[in-house]
């Protein structure tokens, strides 16, 4: 499981609807149980985000044996999709992790 932070402007996209409709927007079709929101598409085998406080909590697997076209345009809708949540793009994500991951081991 992996916790990205969410920009305070983009905060409203951590209740159900609005990530189940990034979802849909991301990967064609979405499933919301009211508090997580699971998706499939390309080399994901199963996406299942839900907002955990002001982060958004994602559990992602992928399946590496598809063509590599495929898993590219699967990186791709996953990071669109991240960073329509998130208001983060991918090098932002990136940073904002290596500095939690250096902070909690000096702490």
């Amino acid at each position: 499981m992996q916790k990205y932070p969410v920009r305070p402007t983009h905060r409203r996209n951590l209740d159900a609807a609005p990530l189940a409709a990034l979802a849909r927007d991301c990967f064609g079709e979405a499933a919301s149980d009211g508090t997580s929101v699971t998706a499939t598409w390309g080399a994901i085998e199963r996406l299942s985000v839900r907002a955990e406080g002001r982060e958004l909590a994602v559990d992602l697997v992928m399946n590496p044996k598809v063509p590599e076209a495929v898993a590219a345009e699967t990186i791709a809708r996953y990071n669109r999709f991240l960073e329509a949540v998130t208001g983060y793009g991918s090098k932002e994500r990136a940073r904002r992790l290596r500095k939690s991951v250096t902070a909690s081991d000096s702490g």
